[in-house]
């Protein structure tokens, strides 16, 4: 059987696959914040994005996004699209690409304003 992701990263070598990887978790993730599992727009999935990047990589996050591919949150809404095309993930008819243009600055959220006693406390949960 064929991995599902084999023709997209052939199709478009800019991510490897454990960008894709990590936004199903991501999105794993965000539904998990939720009271109930729906729909979630580009916004609230870059937000779980986001948080889950921390959770997992700490300071490093952005180097490990950048190893995969991605510098830019245009760069996870193309991702998502490639996902949807692909009938893996779906849409609503108001999503958009644009929905993850330039929504955070990488340098800023895992860079930044990292801190070191949030993941701390993040690791006690």
């Amino acid at each position: 059987m064929e991995n599902p992701l084999e023709p997209l990263i052939a199709k478009d070598p800019r991510y490897k696959p454990e960008a894709y990887i990590f936004i199903h978790d991501a999105l794993d993730h965000t539904w998990s914040r939720l009271e109930q599992r729906r729909h979630v727009t580009g916004r609230e999935l870059l937000d779980g994005v986001k948080d889950l990047a921390l959770r997992r990589y700490g300071p490093m996050a952005k180097a490990v996004l950048n190893s995969w591919g991605v510098k830019t949150t245009d760069d996870f809404g193309a991702i998502v699209f490639s996902l949807v095309n692909a009938g893996i993930l779906s849409k609503t008819e108001e999503d958009r690409l644009d929905d993850f243009h330039d929504v955070y600055d990488f340098n800023e959220v895992f860079v930044r304003s990292y801190d070191i006693s949030d993941a701390d406390l993040r690791k006690a949960e």
